[in-house]
């Protein structure tokens, strides 16, 4: 081991320019957070695939989901139902079908679709 030592060859180290290695720094984190959207993302529209499933067996539903309208909230109704949609005071739906009653089925920012009595919402 110490003839090793005395005959290893030290290489000196580069000195990199401040100012590069921030940019490097920059385009890293750039890179990161590119990495992390395109992951969020797939998993949003993983999620909403899920969503628009469920949404099809519970209610029976065969036609192209195309967004009617839109409204908003004017107050929050929680679900009692699981086909009911949970919403919150000023949220934006999209409103997918109207059905016979005082009830339309939206959509909310996140996918989840569900029944919202006409009397919460407020057309624009």
């Amino acid at each position: 081991r110490e003839k090793d030592d005395k005959f290893k060859i030290r290489m000196p180290k580069l000195r990199i320019v401040k100012e590069y290695k921030e940019k490097m720094k920059i385009d890293d984190d750039a890179e990161r957070n590119m990495l992390k959207f395109k992951k969020s993302s797939e998993e949003k529209s993983k999620k909403m695939e899920k969503e628009e499933k469920f949404f099809r067996e519970k209610f029976m539903y065969d036609k192209e989901i195309s967004v009617i309208n839109t409204a908003t909230a004017e107050c929050s109704v929680p679900s009692t139902r699981r086909v009911d949609l949970p919403v919150t005071a000023g949220e934006q739906l999209d409103v997918i079908d109207v059905t016979e009653g005082s009830a339309v089925i939206c959509r909310n920012s996140k996918g989840r679709y569900g029944y919202v009595l006409v009397e919460h919402l407020n057309f624009r």
